[in-house]
């Protein structure tokens, strides 16, 4: 899914500042990278990525997409994810959680003021230091509900009520 026009200007106007406040080389084949990452809400693997900046440069080589991704990663210019086997990068860097289909892989952003301000258990601080915290909320999407409702994924169980 393309992002709306605006945001995807907006994101791609980012991208292209922070790189070159970073002093990354703004090549033709980087700035399509950075186009094609700013336009989507996919998510995208770094495949998916190579597959649709080739077909306008088809000079771009995998290791190049790679390479740009992980420049971006490493100056905090796109967040990872890891679903269905393999790393996804994000390009919005607003605040916001994922709803990944368990059938299909399908990742969405979603806003929710409720989850912005969910507070990180001290389990999770005697571990180490967090930089940031995100929800995954993981179901079928609507997609692939139409295309065979019957193998929804069954409800959770209620919740066990404890006993003062």
């Amino acid at each position: 899914m393309r992002q709306q026009p605006r945001h995807a200007e907006r994101r791609l106007a980012h991208l292209t500042a922070a790189a070159r406040r970073a002093g990354i080389k703004l090549t033709h084949q980087r700035l399509e990278i950075f186009r094609e990452l700013a336009a989507t809400e996919e998510h995208p693997a770094a495949e998916t990525l190579f597959r649709a900046v080739q077909q306008r440069v088809p000079t771009v080589s995998l290791d190049t997409v790679y390479r740009t991704l992980w420049t971006l990663h490493e100056f905090g210019l796109v967040t990872t994810l890891g679903p269905r086997g393999g790393v996804r990068f994000d390009a919005n860097l607003e605040p916001h959680h994922h709803y990944v289909c368990v059938r299909c892989g399908l990742v969405r952003d979603f806003e929710s003021e409720d989850l912005d301000h969910l507070r990180v258990p001290s389990a999770v601080k005697q571990l180490g230091s967090f930089v940031d915290s995100q929800v995954a909320v993981r179901g079928v999407c609507a997609q692939c509900l139409r295309a065979s409702p019957r193998q929804a994924p069954p409800p959770p169980p209620p919740k066990k009520r404890s006993s003062r």
